[in-house]
């Protein structure tokens, strides 16, 4: 599918650090460094757009290197330690440029040829012996830093060196530069919410406490926009849906889903009627109409509306429509919760899905979590197509309606909340589990089994214990890892468990 919003690709600084009296003492050694400045940059490069200072060696050169990041509003700025050098040296640049700084400790080499090297070349190596004195710089000057420990990871051997130094395949080449991607991903995620627009529409379900938020408080935690909008508005776009368009959305509705019969255990889940089926084509395609002339990123949304009224009507059709959506890099989540899309943008401008979930029921046979919605769900994780059922009831909520069934593929799996905390922050909760095949409900519901670390009583001891909201994104793959990374960058509280 087409999608209708991608991820912002970040701006990422780079610099390598030294002691400019080295370079006349030592011959080729200033030569050396550069050329591991260059491989970092161009394994930067696949992760964002990279503003390469070169070697900082001096706190003129610092100030330097501090305006040229700031000026070109870099999201993240790696500090690579080439040698030693003095935390004098790169203090101005973090100063300066207040994105965050991540100190890169990658030694060439596994171990030195203690035989043949000497202090020139040594001094290639000497790539820890500055963190130390740079981490209680920055810490008495009130400065946030992560440091990336392991090796560089060159994929051959430099003529100047003296032992060998294709670590490439080393696992601490590897672990060193996943965490660097993972940090890329983080200043993505914070690139892409900062330029978003998520609409809001509707209102929140009346007495869940917890879905209510202050917008204010998303944007300067976030950075991005809230457009409030009004049922008035869709209505508007279902007016200007061509005949052309419904039938455009009902071929993707019906190439995307499976549609159902009758449920066998559920008298209310029926096959969806072919008025139905035309009816969420229309509205589906009036949600699109919505999202593009608004330039929506992602979408919270509720109606509670009178018995019979066209508004009813219209978000009877509301599931399919914000599924496809969904599918197209604008998630969508139900009951107006809007801290939930923001945990599903992130997992979708990550690649991970991003489905719309709360608890189902706890299966203490299987040692399971059923987590899911009646929609929307994430197409892009489902383990096969999801089946579309005619609801004539949408539980606890007006009217009928097409409701999606679908299970998240097996496989390892990540949850991503986001409440809002006492103290009107934001905060994230995290867990990693596996996605289980087990049976379902078949009543128009999403469901999957969670099989986590601890059994479903103890998972909940520590979940609740959290105060999350009630509602949370389930991306497939394990990436707590990744998820605490984003949490750091945008300073927002973490718990994972």
């Amino acid at each position: 599918m087409k999608r209708l919003s991608e991820g912002k690709r970040p701006r990422i600084g780079l610099y390598s650090a030294g002691l400019q009296t080295y370079w006349s003492q030592f011959a080729g050694l200033k030569e050396t460094l550069l050329s591991y400045n260059s491989f970092i940059a161009e394994r930067l490069g696949a992760w964002g757009e990279v503003f390469n200072f070169g070697l900082v060696d001096s706190e003129q050169k610092s100030r330097e290197a501090g305006e040229f990041f700031q000026s070109r509003n870099c999201d993240i700025v790696f500090s690579h330690a080439a040698t030693y050098y003095t935390s004098s040296c790169v203090l101005p640049v973090h100063q300066i440029c207040t994105a965050p700084c991540v100190i890169l400790n990658l030694q060439p080499e596994a171990e030195m040829n203690y035989e043949k090297t000497d202090t020139g070349h040594w001094l290639a190596q000497c790539v820890g012996c500055s963190i130390p004195e740079i981490s209680n710089a920055f810490n008495r000057a009130k400065i946030p830093f992560y440091v990336v420990n392991g090796l560089l990871g060159l994929n051959y051997t430099p003529k100047w060196a003296l032992a060998d130094e294709n670590t490439v395949e080393r696992q601490e080449a590897k672990r060193a530069w996943e965490e660097i991607r993972q940090w890329c991903c983080a200043a993505m995620i914070k690139r892409t919410l900062t330029d978003a627009r998520f609409g809001f529409l509707g209102g929140y379900y009346s007495g869940m406490l917890d879905m209510y938020s202050d917008f204010t408080m998303i944007q300067a935690q976030t950075g991005l926009d809230v457009e409030i909008l009004e049922m008035c508005d869709l209505a508007q776009c279902m007016d200007a849906v061509t005949e052309e368009e419904i039938h455009e959305k009902l071929e993707e509705i019906k190439n995307f889903f499976t549609i159902s019969g009758d449920s066998p255990s559920d008298p209310i889940a029926r096959k969806p009627e072919e008025e139905q089926l035309v009816w969420s084509a229309k509205v589906a395609a009036a949600q699109e109409r919505l999202v593009c002339s608004r330039k929506l990123d992602a979408l919270a949304y509720y109606y509670h509306s009178q018995d019979g009224n066209y508004y009813e009507q219209i978000q009877s059709g509301f599931i399919v429509g914000h599924s496809l959506l969904t599918a197209k890099g604008v998630p969508c989540s139900g009951e107006a919760d809007i801290k939930t899309a923001v945990a599903m943008k992130i997992c979708d401008s990550l690649g991970l899905g991003g489905s719309f979930c709360e608890i189902i029921a706890a299966d203490f046979n299987r040692n399971t979590m059923i987590l899911g919605h009646d929609g929307p769900f994430h197409i892009a994780i489902a383990d096969r197509k999801p089946v579309l059922r005619g609801m004539k009831i949408l539980h606890g909520k007006k009217g009928q309606g097409i409701s999606v069934e679908a299970k998240v593929k097996p496989g390892p799996v990540t949850t991503l909340g986001v409440t809002q905390t006492g103290d009107g922050m934001l905060k994230f909760t995290i867990s990693e589990g596996e996605a289980v095949e087990a049976p379902v409900l078949m009543n128009g519901n999403t469901m999957t089994h969670i099989r986590f670390s601890k059994n479903p009583a103890e998972y909940m001891d520590d979940w609740f214990a959290e105060a999350p909201t009630h509602h949370l994104a389930l991306a497939v793959g394990h990436h707590a890892d990744q998820f605490v990374k984003v949490a750091k960058f945008l300073k927002i509280p973490f718990a994972v468990f």
